[in-house]
């Protein structure tokens, strides 16, 4: 892929699991790679919650009223 088709971020959930997140704008996906162990632990056991984090805070624009 092109290195403008995707957009790299760490993000950081509770102080203690790291994560890489990939973000793909023209597919409108991403994909979570997991740190370290602990943290790959922690999304196979809360995949929905942390799903949902990532729509609110990292795909979807917030809009201002």
């Amino acid at each position: 892929m092109p290195k403008k088709s995707k957009i790299n971020k760490t993000i950081v959930v509770s102080k203690k699991y790291k994560f890489d997140l990939e973000i793909y704008p023209r597919l409108i996906s991403w994909e979570i790679f997991p740190k370290d162990n602990s943290s790959a632990l922690y999304a196979f056991s809360n995949k929905e919650k942390l799903n949902e984090l990532i729509k609110k805070k990292y795909i979807y624009e917030k809009r201002k009223v």
